[in-house]
């Protein structure tokens, strides 16, 4: 096996770890019974669109790891690596522990993250930062259907 396929499935495998709390913390049954706001999407489709979310994702911090010189791959991959823990950490928040507005500070981080790992990224491939364009779009729909639901679900209504 090649370096470069090496680097991939490490790549990988971080990203997969990171997916694996959505399968740890899942929605169950205290989501299902939650007030939705407008424009929330099926159920099928979240795991559809964060498994090609989380492959572009491996892709990009791929890409960068061949292309940043040695000594800058550690400054070139770390808002990375912070965005996956965010990102990890939002399904053990909301959905685990029903933090809802913990949940939704996170995911303002998170958002925040993606935008630093994407102007990083796009020093060393412009390629690497449009693959997370489509991360940062979602991000930010997370945000909205998060205070969305918290809106909905507080219980001052």
């Amino acid at each position: 096996m090649s370096r470069s396929s090496r680097l991939f499935c490490g790549w990988l495998l971080l990203v997969a770890i990171a997916a694996s709390s959505g399968i740890l913390a899942p929605p169950g049954e205290w989501y299902a019974a939650l007030a939705k706001p407008p424009l929330t999407p099926p159920d099928w489709l979240f795991p559809v669109a964060w498994t090609l979310l989380y492959l572009m994702m491996a892709v990009a911090a791929w890409k960068v790891t061949l292309v940043a010189p040695r000594g800058e791959r550690g400054k070139a991959l770390l808002p990375f690596v912070l965005q996956l823990i965010a990102n990890g950490l939002w399904s053990w928040l909301f959905f685990a522990a029903h933090w809802m507005l913990v949940g939704l500070l996170d995911l303002l981080l998170l958002w925040g993250l993606v935008v630093w790992t994407i102007v990083t990224f796009s020093r060393y491939s412009p390629l690497a930062a449009g693959l997370l364009l489509p991360y940062l779009a979602w991000a930010g729909f997370a945000a909205y259907l998060n205070a969305g639901v918290l809106v909905l679900n507080a219980p001052w209504n």
